[in-house]
């Protein structure tokens, strides 16, 4: 499945990390699924799905509030990135993503732009081999607004000297395109993991 880019000259491309840059949507539900499992709180995969972009303690702290629950946060945040780490043998890139940070790599600078801690960012591209690729990362440490507010994409764009308009947004989330048209950016959707297999699949039968 091949990404369409919108028309322009983009002098920058910022990149979500999970579900965009790095195929870790699927692990980081499980590794939800199994820490929160310990204290009876239910997260399903759509609501999961959903809630891309937003960072982990808010998250939890969103959970608690939903189901009348005191999970400590930070103890929570860290087991459950734990468990996300121990699974990153089995994590791989987006080749649809890569195709265009291979493309443009040297040419423009890039960001990676995350509701993600940095230190999970840093360990996912990394397993990758991908880090080395962007100029810098903007993770949930560095702002105060999380998606769909623009603050994370205007940051990065600062960082790089560059200004939002000619920035071009990779997201996979619903609150990261937001997030980017509330920037003044143009933005490329990433498509699930359920639409890249379907497309496969569906090339596969052609």
């Amino acid at each position: 499945m091949k990404l369409t880019l919108p028309a322009g000259n983009f002098r920058a491309y910022l990149f979500d990390c999970d579900g965009t840059v790095v195929d870790s949507m699927p692990l980081h539900y499980i590794a939800w699924k199994t820490t929160l499992a310990e204290y009876g709180c239910p997260f399903p995969e759509d609501l999961f799905y959903s809630w891309g972009g937003k960072p982990v303690d808010e998250i939890i702290s969103t959970l608690n509030a939903m189901y009348s629950l005191q999970m400590p946060v930070e103890e929570v945040g860290v087991r459950k990135e734990r468990m996300y780490f121990e699974m990153l043998p089995k994590l791989s890139a987006i080749a649809e993503v890569v195709e265009h940070i291979d493309d443009q790599h040297g040419r423009i600078p890039f960001a990676v732009v995350s509701g993600g801690r940095r230190n999970s960012v840093i360990r996912s591209l990394t397993t990758v081999g991908l880090l080395d690729r962007f100029q810098t990362i903007v993770g949930a440490e560095d702002y105060v607004n999380s998606k769909p507010a623009p603050d994370a994409f205007l940051l990065a764009a600062e960082r790089l000297g560059v200004a939002p308009a000619d920035c071009l947004v990779f997201e996979d989330t619903d609150l990261g395109i937001q997030a980017a048209a509330a920037a003044g950016m143009a933005s490329v959707r990433v498509p699930s993991p359920l639409e890249r297999a379907e497309a496969l699949a569906a090339a596969g039968r052609l």
